[in-house]
């Protein structure tokens, strides 16, 4: 049950960062900046110590999950470059935008949802706790995932009817990641390597993604604290819940 809330949360978030960015472009810098708090705090106050904790237990090797992570890292790097590269160059001659580059491009969101929404499911396989603070970090990641979905469909010519339904399809997506994980189990020394690399993924969209966006259009020293509070948020969150 409490996976099924969950990717329902998930489904509204992503609904609401797409409608949001519909409306409210010259806001989302506050919420992008408290984003990436929660997202860094999920890492190194749940990710973090359950990794540490498992590599104890069973005498994993530490060398593995961190080769893990550093694949997470630049898997998701290349993954949103590869998508982005054709977005920025068609960018720089404004009178060149093809709607197939949006469509294209909110595709490879939507596949990238879906592994969100596995993301989700894997960590429920590790434990409650794990599961419940991989499920905030992705809820709060999908709200932006909403936005660049509609985002690049619009930058690329596309009607807003389009991009209202491949924000649905983006909305969906993790749903579906999270119900594909209850017909099969991973063994736990492929779970500590897939918290490594999920750690990766998380730390990537965070630092390199969502921080950046936050501060490219108003870098202030209350954009700092909104980030510093979502860490303490996601501390307090995993010390006392």
């Amino acid at each position: 049950m409490t996976l099924i809330i969950l990717s329902i949360a998930t489904f509204i978030s992503t609904l609401i960062g797409g409608y949001f960015s519909l409306k409210n472009q010259d806001k989302l810098h506050k919420i992008m900046a408290f984003t990436a708090g929660i997202i860094l705090g999920v890492v190194f106050f749940e990710i973090f110590p359950e990794i540490f904790e498992l590599v104890k237990e069973n005498n994993y090797n530490y060398t593995s999950v961190m080769v893990s992570l550093v694949l997470g890292f630049l898997f998701f790097h290349i993954l949103e470059k590869s998508i982005l590269i054709h977005h920025h160059h068609e960018g720089e001659y404004q009178e060149h935008k093809h709607p197939h580059v949006g469509v294209a491009s909110a595709l490879a969101l939507i596949g990238h949802s879906f592994l969100d929404g596995v993301g989700i499911g894997l960590g429920f396989q590790v434990s409650p706790a794990v599961g419940l603070a991989v499920a905030v970090a992705v809820i709060a990641h999908d709200f932006t995932d909403g936005m660049n979905t509609v985002n690049l469909l619009l930058h690329n010519k596309n009607s807003d009817k389009k991009a209202k339904l491949f924000l649905f399809f983006d909305a969906l997506a993790p749903v579906l990641g999270v119900l594909s994980t209850l017909f099969f189990v991973i063994p736990n020394s492929f779970l500590v390597l897939y918290l490594g690399f999920f750690a990766g993924f998380l730390l990537y969209i965070s630092a390199s993604d969502i921080l950046p966006e936050a501060h490219e259009k108003d870098s202030s020293y209350k954009t700092i604290l909104l980030t510093i509070s979502g860490l303490l948020f996601i501390f307090i969150v995993t010390r006392f819940a």
